[in-house]
C-alpha cells in the first residue's frame, strides 16, 4: 500500500510531539486518570493502566511523573472527572475525520472542535457519519532500525500471542490485533525485549482519500494543527493519504 509508511507517519508525529512534550504529558496524564478510575491504581491488576504506562514510557515521560499521576488519580477525591467524547466530521473534499477527546467540559470541547473544522473549511457531522469507514484495531509498529532479529520470528511471536495480522513495510513491521487482544500481544513483545516504535489502539481507515489542491491541503493541515493544539483532544484519526515528507 503506497503512501502509508506507518513508521514515517509515526516519526513525523513524534517530531511534532517533541516540540510539544508538555501537551503529550498532559494528555497521557488524563489517560492515566481515566484508567485508574476504571480499574484501580495497580498496573499489575489493570491492563489498561499498563498500556497507558507503556505509552508514557514510549513518549519519554519520566517515571516519577507517571507515579505522581497514578497517585493523584488514586488518592485525590477532588480529582477532575474526565469524560470520553468522540466527534466525527469531514475535512476538505470529504476527507473523514474522527476526534477522540477526554474533557471536563463538553461544551468547551465541542465548540473548539467545531471551530477547528470550520477554520479548515470542513464541517462536523453526526455520530456515525464517518466511523463506519474505519476499523478499531490494536496496532503495533516495530521499526526495522530498532530490530535486528528475524522477521519470521517476530511474526510468530506476534501471532502466537494472539495477533490477527502481520505485515512487512519498507522501514517497519506492522502487527494488527483485535482491541481485546492488544494488551496481551503488546506484553508478549515487551517480554521478548522487542522495541516498539508505537503501540496503541487506533482507528484504521478502510479507504483512503487524496488531496491534490494546494488550498485543500493547507485547509486540512489547519484542521489537524488546531486539533493538535487543543488539550482536550487525545487522538485524531483521518483517511487522508498524506504525501510522504522528505
Amino acid at each position: 500500500m503506497s503512501g502509508h509508511s506507518k513508521f514515517a507517519n509515526i516519526k513525523h508525529k513524534k517530531e511534532k510531539n517533541d516540540a510539544a512534550k508538555g501537551k503529550i504529558f498532559t494528555r497521557i496524564g488524563r489517560e492515566i486518570a481515566v484508567a485508574v478510575k476504571e480499574g484501580g491504581p495497580d498496573p499489575n491488576n489493570n491492563s489498561k493502566l499498563r498500556d497507558v504506562v507503556a505509552k508514557a514510557k514510549q513518549n519519554n515521560m519520566p517515571n516519577d511523573t507517571i507515579e505522581r499521576s497514578i497517585k493523584k488519580a488514586a488518592g485525590d477525591g477532588d480529582a477532575v472527572n474526565y469524560e470520553h467524547v468522540t466527534y466525527e466530521g469531514y475535512g476538505p473534499s470529504g476527507i473523514a475525520i474522527i476526534v477522540d477527546a477526554l474533557t471536563d467540559n463538553k461544551n468547551r470541547t465541542a465548540a473548539n472542535v467545531r471551530n477547528a473544522f470550520s477554520k479548515g473549511n470542513g464541517n462536523m457531522g453526526t455520530t456515525g457519519c464517518v466511523s463506519f469507514m474505519f476499523e478499531k484495531k490494536g496496532q503495533i509498529i516495530v521499526a526495522k532500525e530498532d530490530y535486528s532479529g528475524d522477521a519470521d520470528e517476530l511474526m510468530m511471536t506476534a501471532l502466537d500471542a494472539g495477533a490477527e495480522d502481520f505485515s512487512e513495510e519498507e522501514d517497519s513491521f506492522e502487527i494488527i490485533t483485535d482491541p481485546d487482544a492488544f494488551s496481551e500481544v503488546r506484553e508478549a513483545m515487551e517480554r521478548e525485549g522487542i522495541a516498539m516504535a508505537s503501540a496503541e489502539i487506533t482507528m484504521i481507515p478502510q479507504t483512503w482519500g487524496e488531496l491534490t489542491d494546494e488550498k485543500d491541503i493547507k485547509s486540512m493541515n489547519r484542521i489537524l494543527d488546531l486539533l493538535e493544539e487543543d488539550d482536550d483532544v487525545q487522538d485524531v484519526y483521518h483517511n487522508w493519504d498524506m504525501p510522504d515528507e522528505e
